[in-house]
């Protein structure tokens, strides 16, 4: 395939479709139960809804959204802590658009810039770095979110700004990574799934080797999966054929994009830049050990949270908002209780409706607000 149509064609689709049916419903009925598939990637939910894939899957399909928007998964009180840091006289706060929205207890970052602070929308992080250069009388932060996807593009900046000497430039990071919520969510106790379209972005850079925990541990197979629809459908066949072969492997879908053992350059910048924290929290999923980023000792001096008070202060969700179970797959956007009302992308309660890659957003953009617009009807 060399074309994006040829990754949407319709006959293709519905061949994926009928092997899905017929392969699903003999899985269905020898175990009693529909299958559930996690998908862990927030573009791979927009992907669904978007096309509405959801509609079209036979009911002993279930897909479930995972952890994987690195915007959702960002707890309030760092949001607050770099609200703190933007608010410092002499500072220029630099952010991508999407986390400018993000609440934090009491104002988000585009509220605090109306209130005076210098927050200033980014496309990366050398972008961040060349308003430093630019303003060498300021203080000039980025604020860096995002999984292994983004980590690197951080990292080759701030090797950019150490080789440039660049001396008021720093790094509020909040890179996670993939691997240590994977595990939390298969040792959750109150969720029953039965496999996982892997994440395509992340796999760009890490590879697959990274996730043979899962059939190797906990026993489920994974599938990485690329971003179009036909992608998705090919991803949930293999799914459904590794069981009914009875395997239990990781295997790759997206081969076009994602290299069985990653991107060695991107991989060697990461470990060059960074080290993994002992803990980090995360909405929904609380702390986790080793799950996220931070500045290594040689670069402490871009590191803004070494360089600039934060209050680093834990706090709690709204009580209406359900963002953690959304990201858990416990419930579906539209069984939280202020989906569609109180909270909308234009006035957002939780991370997940903010978010181009979160899960409430994919479901109120496309119309998706009941259990009858996401669940398809059995025919007769």
């Amino acid at each position: 395939m060399r074309f994006v149509d040829e990754y949407r064609d319709p006959a293709a689709a519905r061949q994926c479709v009928t092997e899905i049916e017929h392969l699903a419903g003999k899985l269905a009925a020898d175990r009693g139960a529909h299958l559930k598939f996690m998908e862990v990637c927030g573009g791979h939910t927009h992907t669904i809804y978007k096309h509405g894939i959801e509609n079209v899957l036979p009911p002993t399909v279930e897909l479930v959204h995972g952890p994987g928007c690195p915007v959702c998964v960002i707890p309030m009180g760092r949001v607050d802590d770099a609200i703190a840091v933007a608010k410092t006289p002499g500072t220029i706060f630099t952010s991508f658009g999407d986390m400018m929205r993000v609440p934090g207890a009491s104002e988000n970052l585009l509220e605090a810039k109306a209130h005076g602070a210098d927050v200033r929308m980014v496309y990366s992080p050398l972008d961040a770095l060349r308003v430093a250069m630019n303003n060498p009388d300021r203080e000039v932060v980025f604020f860096a979110v995002g999984f292994e996807t983004t980590a690197p593009s951080t990292a080759v900046t701030l090797l950019k700004a150490k080789e440039k000497n660049v001396k008021n430039f720093s790094v509020f990071c909040n890179h996670v990574t993939i691997v240590p919520p994977l595990k939390a969510i298969l040792d959750s106790p109150d969720l029953r799934l039965d496999g996982f379209l892997g994440p395509g972005h992340v796999s760009t850079v890490i590879g697959n080797k990274p996730y043979r925990f899962v059939p190797g541990v906990y026993g489920k197979p994974l599938v990485t999966a690329g971003f179009e629809p036909l992608d998705i459908l090919q991803a949930i066949v293999m799914l459904c054929q590794q069981l009914r072969d009875g395997r239990c492997e990781v295997e790759n879908q997206y081969t076009r994009a994602v290299p069985e053992d990653g991107n060695a350059k991107a991989l060697q910048v990461i470990r060059e830049v960074f080290e993994l924290r002992p803990h980090f929290e995360w909405r929904g999923l609380g702390f986790i050990s080793q799950s996220a980023l931070k500045l290594r000792e040689a670069f402490a001096d871009f590191d803004a949270e070494l360089k600039f008070e934060v209050p680093n202060v834990r706090v709690a969700d709204p009580k209406a908002c359900q963002c953690g179970e959304v990201l858990k797959g416990v419930i579906k956007p539209w069984e939280c209780k202020v989906f569609g009302t109180a909270c909308t992308p234009e006035t957002p309660i939780g991370t997940c409706m903010v978010s181009s890659e979160g899960a409430c957003a994919a479901y109120y953009n496309y119309g998706r607000f009941t259990r009858k617009a996401t669940i398809p009807v059995a025919a007769g």
